[in-house]
């Protein structure tokens, strides 16, 4: 556990009014004025509505680069902080700002593991309809999304990976303005996106990360320029507080890959960790697993480092990781052997193309509503997810189709369930007559 600086003079405590005049001002706080924040609302000391009214002036009025680097280290600091120094390995972390059908994380980490990284992995909650990394591994018998901070350190230094849930002891009060950013409709806010995030990854313990910041209709981030400014804030902040941060900028104006769903995404994962699959997921999953090797040290170059990630997965240890992974949290490895064995839904039937031309848009957000409704997803308390449906074979930007031609395949159960997902799944795709340039996977590095 990491403890507090003590301030060096003695600190008078503001009112939480006179807190929020200065932020609605435009004014910048002081380490001292952040830190007793973070201590009032773990002790709940400062009311709701002026935590909610702090938030919103923070939304408008933004924090300066000093500003959100101490408010990252005091929400770090405000709970239990993993120490994996006695692990030699390097210990890089992955994060993704959360997409449809982006099953990255569940190739990445293995892959890692395999290239002799340690990955501390925990997932938090994802936004709106965003299937997470841990819902779709849930879709194998018996896998443990669950595990102490000490079974975590176990599990990290005996085989170099573990995803697991988020821990409650790490980053507590982030939790509780995540709550309340919810309610305020602050969560686009990028001082409180960096410090959250960053917060509970470098809690984990993790000496570096990359971050995969999504932009488009399937992100909670819509503006590319926003989400070049967050890139660039994780990256610096990240730097102020002596870790080692890479960003990618990424399109999430379509799905990635093929499928949307847990199981099918599930399988889809394990496709390429045999070095096959979508190209789209293919060309991310090489630039990411790239950038976590260098930042590891393991390889110096470009090349050395494309190399070694090429290898790790068309010869089979990135899968024997994944396998080992599965297995230490419990999972049943059968299904990694046999994709086959992973439940099918009673229905498939095609979406058909409404007339002839190119797929010009599809709205990401809308597909990944509809595949929710199909039962993907909980909408209430009590509800199981439904791990055989969801869409698959895709047809991306750019596609050329005739009348009639499958846009998409959906796999369902319920048909009082799909004529809601239909107008969800017609309504994503717009065909135009003439071929449309799709936007580049990869926008920007930021380092």
């Amino acid at each position: 556990m990491t403890k507090r600086t003590i301030p060096s003079r003695r600190f008078i405590k503001p009112s939480f009014n006179s807190l929020i005049e200065k932020k609605r001002d435009g004014q910048e706080f002081t380490q001292e004025e952040i830190r007793y924040i973070i201590d009032s609302t773990l002790d709940e000391e400062i009311p709701k509505h002026q935590l909610a009214a702090l938030l919103v002036t923070i939304f408008f009025q933004q924090m300066s680069a000093q500003e959100t680097a101490i408010l990252t280290e005091e929400l770090m600091l405000s709970g239990e902080v993993i120490d994996l120094s006695h692990i030699a390995k390097p210990k890089i972390d992955k994060y993704s700002t959360g997409g449809v059908g982006d099953k990255t994380s569940l190739v990445l980490v293995p892959l890692a593991m395999a290239s002799g990284v340690v990955v501390p992995m925990m997932s938090g909650v994802e936004h709106d309809y965003i299937i997470s990394p841990l819902e779709k591994l849930s879709s194998i018998p018996g896998f443990k999304s669950h595990l102490s901070i000490d079974a975590f350190k176990s599990q990290l230094a005996k085989i170099g990976g573990a995803i697991v849930e988020q821990d409650e002891k790490l980053a507590p009060a982030d939790a509780k303005f995540y709550e309340l950013r919810k309610e305020t409709g602050t969560i686009p806010s990028l001082p409180l996106i960096t410090g959250s995030v960053l917060s509970r990854k470098l809690a984990e313990g993790s000496e570096g990360l990359v971050i995969d910041v999504k932009w488009g209709n399937g992100s909670f981030i819509k503006d590319l320029e926003q989400a070049k400014q967050l890139a660039r804030s994780m990256t610096r902040v990240g730097r102020s507080l002596k870790r080692r941060c890479v960003a990618l900028v990424t399109d999430m104006n379509q799905p990635l890959g093929d499928t949307v769903g847990t199981a099918l995404e599930v399988k889809e994962a394990i496709q390429l960790l045999k070095g096959e699959g979508p190209e789209d997921m293919k060309e991310l999953v090489l630039k990411l697993g790239m950038e976590i090797v260098r930042l590891a040290g393991v390889a110096g170059s470009t090349l050395s480092a494309k190399q070694t990630v090429q290898r790790h997965l068309t010869d089979g240890s990135a899968l024997e990781k994944f396998k080992e992974l599965v297995k230490a949290q419990g999972g049943d490895v059968a299904y990694i052997d046999n994709p086959d064995k992973f439940p099918a839904a009673k229905h498939i039937r095609k979406l058909p193309a409404p007339k002839r031309g190119y797929v010009h848009t599809i709205n990401a957000a809308m597909i990944a509503r509809g595949v929710h409704l199909l039962g993907a997803g909980v909408e209430k308390a009590g509800d199981k997810v439904d791990y055989s449906v969801g869409v698959s074979e895709i047809k991306k930007v750019g596609t050329q189709v005739k009348q009639g031609e499958p846009l998409m395949m959906i796999h369902y159960n319920d048909e009082s369930k799909l004529e809601t997902a239909l107008n969800y799944f017609k309504d994503a795709y717009r065909l135009a007559p003439k071929r449309p340039t799709p936007p580049p996977l990869v926008v920007e590095r930021v380092a």
